[in-house]
C-alpha cells in the first residue's frame, strides 16, 4: 500500500461581528476554485509548524496562532487520485487583520510566483470550498457548516 502525502489546512478564523474564515483564490486561474491554506508537510516538520507555514507562504499572514487540530482527513486527490492525509487546524487571527489583499508567494514550493487574492468571509460559507475544504468547520461550530443550495 502506497504511503499517503502528509498535509495540513488552515481554517484562520477573525471574530468580527459574525465569525469570519480565511480563504483564497488564485489570481488568473478561477478553475482552482476558493481554498484556505494548505498543502505538505516538510520531512522532519511538526504539523503546528507546517500550518502555520503554509498559512504565512499562501497568505503572507505572520501573527496566526494555532488553536487545536480538529480532524484528520484520508481523501485521494481531486485530480490525481493519490492518496493524501490532511490534518485540519483552527488558528485564530487578528480582528485587526485586514478584510482582503493580495499576496504574491515567493520560495521554493509549488506555488512560487502565484499571487492569492486573499479574504475573510462570513460563517456559515454560503457556498462549498474547493475540494470540500470546508466540510469540518461544522466541527468548530455545528453553525458554520456550510449550506448546500439544497432547498429540501
Amino acid at each position: 500500500m502506497t504511503r499517503p502525502r502528509i498535509r495540513v489546512a488552515a481554517y484562520v478564523i477573525r471574530n468580527r461581528a459574525v465569525p469570519e474564515v480565511l480563504v483564497f483564490d488564485h489570481i488568473g486561474m478561477p478553475e482552482a476554485g476558493t481554498q484556505v491554506p494548505a498543502g505538505g508537510v516538510k520531512s522532519g516538520e511538526e504539523l503546528e509548524e507546517a500550518v502555520l507555514r503554509e498559512v504565512a507562504e499562501e497568505t503572507g499572514l505572520l501573527t496566526t496562532t494555532v488553536v487545536r487540530q480538529i480532524a484528520v482527513e484520508d481523501k485521494p486527490h481531486p485530480d490525481t487520485g493519490l492518496a493524501r492525509r490532511t490534518s485540519f487546524f483552527f488558528l485564530q487571527a487578528s480582528a485587526e487583520t485586514p478584510d482582503a489583499w493580495d499576496h504574491y508567494v515567493n520560495g521554493d514550493g509549488d506555488d512560487a510566483g502565484l499571487t492569492f487574492t486573499c479574504r475573510f468571509l462570513p460563517l456559515p460559507l454560503k457556498e462549498p470550498l474547493a475540494d470540500d475544504q470546508d466540510a469540518w468547520l461544522g466541527h468548530l461550530d455545528p453553525r458554520w457548516t456550510t449550506g448546500t443550495g439544497d432547498s429540501q
